[in-house]
């Protein structure tokens, strides 16, 4: 078997084998094929696709790359969520101890933010001493006695997806439905889970900028999960506008304690409880999605979903005296108000400029491994379909300094935009797609 013809293989359109898709991984993981060919190959897959099948044997292929996690002997079953990326997204925080208060295990590994979208392990991060980095003995220990995990990756899971991600990213195959398809599927495949449920983002501050593809997307994932043994659904979710009003890792972490507490935005802990819902009726807690949205809200309405979060960082070294207070959490020390400079409907509150301005404030990270200001940030105050009038609030800023400060406000000032006629709010979703 050589690359070369496998190369030209999916150059022709022609289905490939698992033979020749497990080779291909094998040998580009291992440094066998190199970076130039396998470059060939992934741009060969932009323009030919795969078929499902074709993508379920690459996902498996990246899958069993490297470690592997069996979470049968510590839990009956374990969920998993996985969010597309998003502005404003700090579901994770809410509904990880909501389901476990529903009786369900929660094993996640989410990751740290880079560019407009933030990470969950950033907001959790701004609970002094919250460990993020549990190793593989750690993980199985907590989801055990504890029934939930919120970590980062600190295992070798899917080592060929690294390689082929960071070269999708320079050599122009990023889009590439099958390919993001396997990249997702294959950690989450390799985490263990027996149950996935998807949150798949749609518009401006989304991967997916329309809803065709965010479907396509979905709908490959979906049949990835059921070749491979998994019950995957996928929600289809609005990201034209950011999601609740924090945008920012303190900002964010505080927002998600008071949603726990009943005190968030409506649409955020919309949002939560249709994701904490679809978990507990694929995870088989609930037969009914209209039981499922019951048992949440009743976990939410008793403060054991705040409870369970107070274990949860409580067991992974955080403080949690910054839950019970989470007036203590960082603070900016520069607090700006951009109001709205007309009368008129919001027709738009850009999500992706938001979640660039609040990187300009020092927010989210332009690299790898850069620092970031835990404190900063944005509070928006308005949704598309709003009436405003001239001087009423939009944006509060949350700043360290003047610069990065008049950096923020630039943009935002295009993240808006007002008109004279009246504009429907936008939906939360869209629609779910599932193997049933």
């Amino acid at each position: 078997m050589r690359a070369v013809d496998i190369i030209e293989k999916k150059r022709d359109g022609i289905e490939l084998s698992r033979q020749e898709i497990e080779y291909f991984v094998r040998g580009y993981t291992n440094g066998e094929i190199p970076d130039y060919q396998a470059a060939a190959w992934a741009m060969a897959v932009l323009l030919k696709g795969m078929t499902a099948e074709e993508t379920t044997f690459l996902t498996l292929a990246m899958a069993n790359s490297g470690e592997k996690l069996d979470l049968s002997h510590v839990v009956d079953i374990a969920v998993d969520k996985h969010s597309s990326g998003g502005v404003g997204d700090k579901t994770s925080i809410v509904v990880v101890p909501l389901v476990r208060a529903c009786g369900l295990p929660v094993g996640k590994m989410s990751g740290h933010g880079l560019g407009f979208s933030g990470g969950t392990l950033d907001k959790l991060e701004s609970i002094p001493g919250f460990r993020t980095n549990l190793s593989k003995d750690e993980f199985l220990h907590q989801l055990g006695t504890l029934g939930m995990v919120l970590s980062g990756q600190s295992l070798d899971l899917a080592p060929a997806d690294g390689k082929f991600y960071a070269l999708r990213d320079v050599t122009g195959t990023v889009q590439s439905i099958p390919l993001i398809a396997s990249s997702i599927m294959s950690k989450k495949i390799a985490a263990g889970a027996q149950a996935i449920v998807l949150d798949v983002k749609v518009g401006h501050g989304a991967f997916m900028k329309t809803l065709d593809e965010a479907r396509e997307l979905a709908a490959l994932m979906v049949s990835i999960g059921d070749l491979s043994g998994r019950d995957v659904a996928a929600v289809l979710s609005d990201m034209n506008q950011p999601l609740g009003q924090a945008v920012g890792n303190a900002l964010e972490m505080k927002e998600a304690i008071l949603t726990l507490r009943g005190e968030g935005p409506a649409d955020f802990w919309a949002h939560c409880l249709e994701i904490s819902s679809q978990m507990l009726v694929l995870g088989k807690r609930a037969e009914t999605i209209e039981k499922a949205r019951a048992m949440a809200q009743e976990a939410l309405m008793t403060g054991q979903g705040l409870e369970y979060l107070r274990r949860l960082v409580d067991v992974q070294g955080g403080d949690v005296s910054y839950v019970d207070h989470p007036e203590k959490l960082p603070q900016a020390p520069i607090e700006s108000m951009i109001t709205a400079p007309v009368n008129g409907y919001l027709h738009e509150v850009n999500a992706r400029l938001v979640g660039e301005a609040a990187v300009l404030l020092g927010a989210g990270r332009s690299k790898k491994g850069e620092e970031i200001d835990l404190a900063v940030g944005i509070s928006v105050l308005v949704k598309v379909g709003d009436y405003v009038e001239v001087g009423q609030p939009l944006f509060l800023v949350h700043a360290r300094d003047e610069t990065t400060l008049n950096l923020a406000a630039e943009q935002l000032s295009a993240a808006s935009v007002i008109a004279d006629q009246p504009k429907a709010p936008l939906p939360l979703f869209y629609g779910l797609v599932s193997s049933d």
